[in-house]
């Protein structure tokens, strides 16, 4: 089974890849594989779940699961790395197609276990993999979307600073521009419109799979590992076992920095955030409120 871990970046999905990772029937490719050092086998897998989570911490030298964007852009196309709008079934040429499916199955047989996981970031690209490999299941990791506009903001490769023009996802929508003016062309209503646009894009492909997807929370996988964890296990038909457990237990969650984006921003960005990507926070179950009285 291809199994895809998804959402708007900066939300938590890497911690999830990783920790369904831990499970012994998951396979997926490697950083090294990305670098292209050499293509990904059962042995390093097998020694990946063997070794701590510190392995896989950013901004030092890691081994970890990986998007696969380098060798994504070599093997299959540059159009699934980073498009500039969501890519749907009719984007699916049979070259394309073809590509994909030989990415997957190569690394797939390497490997040997039953299900082959993925992750990728920014526009979901559900309709164009789910029309590639039809036995596709879905994990949205959603993250309230002020604390992921504040951490984009803070990450060296956003490039909203240079606009629409320059950034990651494409033009902005005239209707979503407009907000943007009226709020002063600001970049945290910028980061925040993206997160809006690619929540809103996830939640579109949400209503065309049916029960091939599900949305978790981070803040709820932090919170309550075990069901979140087990829900997403059941959803890939896979079962929670001592193994899995153990790979857990090497990670640190906890919830203290899910508030942080209020002392990061500022009660004014803030509410700046609520105005133009309430009606999304609120889709998701986060709490309005709660933050005004804390601004």
């Amino acid at each position: 089974m291809f199994a895809l871990v998804t959402g708007t970046g900066r939300c938590g999905s890497t911690l999830v890849h990783e920790l369904i990772a831990r499970h012994p029937q998951t396979g997926f490719v490697t950083n090294v594989d990305d670098l292209g050092v050499q293509r990904t086998t059962r042995r390093q897998v097998d020694l990946w779940r063997r070794m701590p989570a510190a392995v896989t911490q950013k901004g030092r030298a890691r081994f970890a699961p990986s998007e696969a964007y380098r060798v994504l852009g070599r093997e299959v196309s540059p159009l699934v790395v980073d498009p500039a709008a969501d890519l749907r079934e009719d984007d699916l040429t049979p070259w394309l197609e073809e590509r994909l499916r030989r990415f997957v199955r190569e690394r797939d047989e390497r490997i040997g276990l039953p299900v082959f996981l993925h992750k990728l970031t920014g526009w979901p690209r559900a309709g164009l993999l789910s029309a590639a490999f039809p036995d596709a299941r879905f994990v949205h990791v959603v993250r309230d979307g002020r604390a992921v506009a504040s951490s984009w903001l803070q990450m060296p490769w956003w490039k909203g600073h240079l606009g629409p023009q320059g950034w990651h996802f494409g033009p902005l929508p005239a209707e979503l521009d407009e907000l943007w003016s009226q709020h002063g062309r600001t970049q945290p209503v910028l980061a925040g419109l993206a997160w809006r646009m690619l929540v809103d894009a996830h939640d579109d492909a949400a209503a065309g799979l049916g029960d091939r997807w599900i949305t978790v929370r981070h803040e709820d996988v932090l919170r309550d590992p075990r069901t979140e964890l087990t829900r997403i296990l059941q959803h890939f038909g896979l079962g929670w076992n001592d193994e899995f457990a153990s790979g857990v237990d090497r990670y640190a969650l906890h919830e203290e920095r899910t508030q942080a984006y209020r002392d990061d921003l500022g009660g004014r960005h803030v509410a700046a955030l609520e105005a133009v990507m309430a009606q999304q926070l609120t889709r998701h179950g986060y709490d309005l409120s709660s933050v005004a009285a804390g601004a």
